[in-house]
This record gives structure tokens, sequence and C-alpha cells, in this order.
């Protein structure tokens, strides 16, 4: 990642909007210009907990995972973080699970706004932007919604009120399959 990028300041990322800042700020392409999509295997990764230990997402195969990821200085993701915390309630017991990937640098800022938040769900740490990297992420919040078998079903960029209604059709429906 160029200086320049690192350089930038919150001020100067959140007034390139949302998605712009994320693009900037991870310097990364979009979803749709990569690799990632649709019935393609979800690329495995394994990241620290803030909780202390990793966790790999090859070991959830056999469940339907959301992951959300997401950071501090984004209002959006924060706005959404009630929302994940009660699909994460509701379908936990059905064979689901929602890990909450998020990208500061400072990991005692995601854990400060996760306790703030009251965040039920595994919050992993990825500071060094490996993983959204992997993913090629241009917007945040961006959620992937995987099926059981480890297959991308669901990309969802950006977060506005209602579009916890989209997730919870797309969890549902896979957890049916």
């Amino acid at each position: 990642m160029s200086t320049r990028l690192l350089d930038l300041s919150r001020r100067q990322m959140l007034s390139l909007g949302v998605g712009g800042a994320a693009s900037l700020a991870l310097g990364l392409p979009s979803l749709a210009q990569a690799g990632i999509a649709p019935k393609s295997p979800a690329p495995d990764f394994t990241l620290r907990s803030l909780d202390g230990p990793n966790l790999r997402l090859h070991e959830q195969r056999g469940k339907v995972v959301l992951l959300n990821f997401w950071a501090t200085w984004c209002g959006p993701c924060r706005e959404e973080m009630p929302q994940l915390n009660k699909l994460y309630e509701k379908y936990r017991p059905s064979g689901f699970t929602l890990l909450g990937v998020n990208v500061d640098e400072d990991s005692r800022n995601a854990a400060g706004i996760a306790g703030q938040l009251g965040v039920k769900f595994p919050v992993l740490l990825d500071s060094d932007k490996r993983v959204s990297k992997l993913y090629e992420l241009s917007a945040m919040p961006s959620t992937v919604v995987i099926d059981r078998d480890g297959r991308v079903r669901f990309m969802n960029r950006g977060y506005k009120s209602g579009t916890e209604l989209e997730y919870d059709q797309q969890i549902r429906a896979l957890l049916k399959e």
C-alpha cells in the first residue's frame, strides 16, 4: 500500500464516500472486477479473534457463514452491528455463524467499538488487510454470505436501513438447502 494512502486523514476518506474511502484505504479493486463471484469457493483464511484464539474459515464448513468486513471509522458499519447481532442470535442455533472481520490497524479500536455496541459474534482482526485483499473489497461494510459447502453465494456492499432484511432472506434460503 502506498504511503499516500496511509497518510489520508479520516476526514479525507469520509469525504470520498464510504465506498471510495474504503477502496482508497484498502487499495483494492471491487469484487466485480475480481475472481470472487457467486458459486466460487470462498477463499480460506485464518485470523486472530478479539478473544485471542485463531479462527479458520475452512473450520466453519457445514454452516452458513456471513462474513462482514467493517472498520471503526465507518458509520454505516457501526449502524448495522445491532442488526447483525440480531441475525446471529436468531440463526446461530440453526447452523449459522457470523464473522466480523475488522480492518483497523489498531485492534484496540475494534475492541472498543465491539464492546460499546455489545457485539456477540466473533470479531476477527485483519489489521494487515491480508484477508480484505484476498476478498478484493471495494466498500465498507462489505458482506459475503457463504453456503454450507464453502461457496460464495451472495455479496453485499454498503449498508442502509433494511439491508438486514436481505441478509435474513439470504441466510434463510441457504439454511433450507
